[in-house]
Order: structure tokens, then sequence, then C-alpha cells
């Protein structure tokens, strides 16, 4: 074998495995959407509590991602009484109470 073609062959087997890393590392998790309560307009804050500024209000009907979950204001709501504030993206935050999670704790991760 010339030392050409031994050196595309390393190549090859390099950039396969760089491939076969980059592709498991680079799957997302699978994501899940949890509804917000029926008939509820939610209001969307920059951080875990309701002293926090409303960046925007989500309409009837919506359903949310839950990134992570952080401890903040307790708020009374349809689904109970809860001080866990679920982030939905980038610096937003709405309260648990408002989410049927089908859990009264958490179900993601402790955002850091």
């Amino acid at each position: 074998m010339t030392p050409l073609k031994r050196r595309s062959l390393a190549l090859a087997g390099l950039a396969g495995a760089f491939l076969t890393v980059l592709g498991t590392a680079g799957q997302a998790a699978a994501v899940t959407y949890y509804d917000v309560a029926p008939g509820v307009r939610l209001n969307v804050r920059s951080g875990p509590g309701t002293s926090y500024p409303i960046v925007r209000v989500l309409p009837e009907g919506s359903r949310v991602a839950i990134y992570c979950q952080t401890p903040g204001t307790t708020v009374t709501g349809p689904y109970g009484t809860s001080n866990i504030w679920d982030n939905i993206s980038n610096g937003q935050y709405v309260s648990d109470a408002y989410v049927h999670t089908g859990s009264d704790g958490y179900v993601a991760s402790r955002c850091a």
C-alpha cells in the first residue's frame, strides 16, 4: 500500500469516527410539550416569580416545552399551589400551577 493510500484510509477512518461521535452528541433529546390550563392567557415572565416583568402573554390553548424548572414565588392556579417555575425559553418563565404536567413536583431538571 502506498503512503498516500494509507494516509487517505486513515483520514477516512478519522472522519467516520468524528461523524459518528458528532451524530450521537448532536442529537437533541426529545422535547415534551405540556398544556396550559384551559381558558387561560398565561403571563410569561423574565424570571421565576410574580415580581419579574411580563415579557409576553401566551394565548388560550397554548402548549409549552419545559427545558428546566426552578423554585420561585408561590402561586395558586388551576393545578394547585406551587413554587415551581417552568423555563419555557431563554429568560422566559411560567408558573407550574398553570401548566398540566401531571405532577405536583419537578418533571424536568433544575435550572442551573
